[in-house]
């Protein structure tokens, strides 16, 4: 959809390492990186699990020490930060490896933000801020949703107002990410299916997005196309690693597409439902990416009927409107089929708190990239309509 004389960068990490077994490799790479003392990021239900003994193992038999912090909640906050930040120094740590979902990777992030820049975690929100890289980091993916394993976005709940602060940075682009199907099989099927919505509507509002390119495309389509055909397979049996392994590349491949083209106003509204009433991501994602996509179908018809195409719906003989409309059913039964609520009221949204929703939503750098241009009165009309 871009067009004119703009220049677009293309942001991804250094080595990206995929496929069953692809965890395996995290002792080479913790051996090029240098790593001496790593502080292993993530949430306190993984910490107690195997797999995060798995991952202290595989750092110990690189000849590093391993030294876990669960601090990781989710839509983490300033102060899961802040607390990592001080073991971080106190252990002397010169490494960081995320692991497990958004949560994980985006409170690594931030660690790894302020040990080498120093300050406040609120300091940095916008857009390349930081002057610093960070420590060498490892993201690895026990989900398949959020692509922050392998983007340049750290999203950071201020406890201050309320607002997941969006800092958007090229620094914070992990050096190695690892998607292995294995490590997702664990899942349940209620986190399979929040985490496949939210690649898909990474996915969907990167494809819509007003700086979208062919590269970020073409990764976009692939990504809906995959997540289309299996995710209804990983939710109704976790086991199916055919189904896990074809999630994980579309995660990655949705991660590609708005890493670099951007989001819209799902994840705009959607940050803060999380950050309001902290509530699963993808799942506010879900809930509302039917109706934004409504909204936004007039300003590119056509591209909402490519994603039905995409999605498997056949458009033969339908106008390009009608097709386009096949695209918002297909989200709709996608939804319904894997379990996602059917509105925000069952999740203790209120209606009193949609004018500070709507006026932080606005402000959200998410917004800025949406086809449609929306005002207030439209953000609180949408909201409505998912409730």
């Amino acid at each position: 959809m871009a067009i004119g004389e703009e220049v677009f960068g293309y942001f991804i990490p250094t080595v990206n390492l995929m496929g069953v077994g692809a965890s395996k490799e995290l002792g080479n790479q913790i051996k090029t990186l240098g790593g001496k003392t790593v502080l292993i990021v993530t949430t306190a239900d993984l910490a107690k699990l195997d797999i995060t003994e798995g991952i202290k193992a595989a750092v110990e038999a690189a000849g590093a020490k391993a030294i876990v912090y669960g601090g990781a909640q989710p839509n983490p906050t300033v102060d899961n930060v802040d607390k990592g930040l001080k073991v971080y120094k106190d252990k002397k740590c010169d490494m960081i490896i995320s692991l497990g979902g958004g949560s994980s990777h985006d409170c690594g992030k931030g660690i790894g933000i302020l040990a080498t820049n120093g300050g406040n975690i609120r300091d940095y929100e916008g857009v390349d801020v930081m002057t610093k890289a960070m420590p060498p980091f490892i993201a690895i993916n026990t989900t398949s949703g959020t692509g922050s394993e392998m983007t340049r976005f750290c999203i950071i709940t201020n406890p201050d107002n309320n607002v997941k602060m969006a800092i958007v940075d090229w620094r914070t682009t992990p050096n190695v990410a690892i998607n292995d199907p294995v490590l997702t099989v664990g899942m349940p099927p209620a986190l399979t299916a929040a985490t496949g919505m939210d690649a898909l509507t990474h996915a969907v509002e990167a494809y819509v997005s007003t700086i979208a390119t062919p590269v970020t495309d073409s990764a976009a389509l692939m990504a809906i196309k995959l997540i289309s055909e299996n995710l209804r397979n990983a939710v109704a049996n976790g086991q199916n690693m055919e189904a896990r392994d074809k999630m994980s590349y579309a995660e990655f491949l949705a991660g590609m597409a708005f890493n670099n083209a951007s989001l819209g106003h799902v994840h705009a509204m959607a940050h803060q439902l999380g950050g309001f009433y902290d509530l699963p991501h993808g799942v506010c994602n879900a809930i509302l990416l039917p109706y934004v996509s409504e909204f936004n179908i007039i300003a590119c018809p056509k591209r909402f009927a490519d994603i039905a195409v995409a999605m498997g719906e056949n458009i033969e003989g339908l106008s390009v409107r009608d097709a386009a409309d096949k695209a918002i059913a297909a989200m709709r039964r996608l939804s319904a089929d894997v379990g996602i609520p059917a509105g925000l009221k069952g999740l203790g949204v209120k209606e009193k708190d949609l004018d500070i929703m709507v006026g932080n939503a606005m402000k959200d750098a998410c917004g800025f990239t949406n086809p449609r241009v929306a005002t207030a009165a439209e953000l609180t009309e949408i909201y409505r309509l998912a409730m």
